[in-house]
């Protein structure tokens, strides 16, 4: 199970907050609430902020516990721009962009789908084994048979 936050027209330039994604994609949510809790880095704040709202709008939904959670994706748009002037030297306008950013983040459930491999794996080991304990008994079978031949 998957679910997608989208966290619009925050306060920071998209630069500074994809420079924040990459270590954060590699561990889990809740390990990234705490990487992110030490960065001194104002984007870090912000991206911290989206991952904790996300987990807890997801805990309480699908009712699913934190350590099972992992990033599907993290990725970061541009948003608006808000052009300003400032007056500079001899009549001339100096531009001030600021930019805002879109963070969308989906989650997933890991665990479900480990369970669901661990299942098919252990069937296909059963039914190993079972085809392996006939052909043992099989053997002893045939043994028996061949020293009761060879008696008679």
């Amino acid at each position: 199970m998957e679910k997608k936050f989208v966290f619009k027209n925050l306060p920071i330039s998209p630069k500074k907050l994809r420079f924040l994604l990459p270590p954060v994609k590699k561990i889990s949510p809740v390990e990234a609430l705490d990487y992110l809790l030490y960065l001194p880095k104002k984007g870090a704040r912000i991206l911290r902020n989206a991952i904790k709202s996300a987990i807890y709008a997801v805990k309480s939904s699908l009712k699913i516990e934190e350590n099972q959670l992992k990033f599907k994706t993290l990725a970061v748009d541009e948003g608006r721009k808000l052009k300003r002037f400032r007056p500079g030297g001899r009549g001339t306008v100096k531009p001030i962009v600021r930019r805002y950013s879109h963070l969308t983040i989906v989650l997933t459930n890991e665990e479900k789908k480990d369970l669901m491999k661990k299942e098919v794996v252990e069937s296909k080991k059963t039914k190993n084994t079972e085809d392996k304990e006939e052909k043992k008994e099989e053997k002893k079978e045939e043994k028996k048979r061949l020293k009761i031949k060879k008696k008679s």
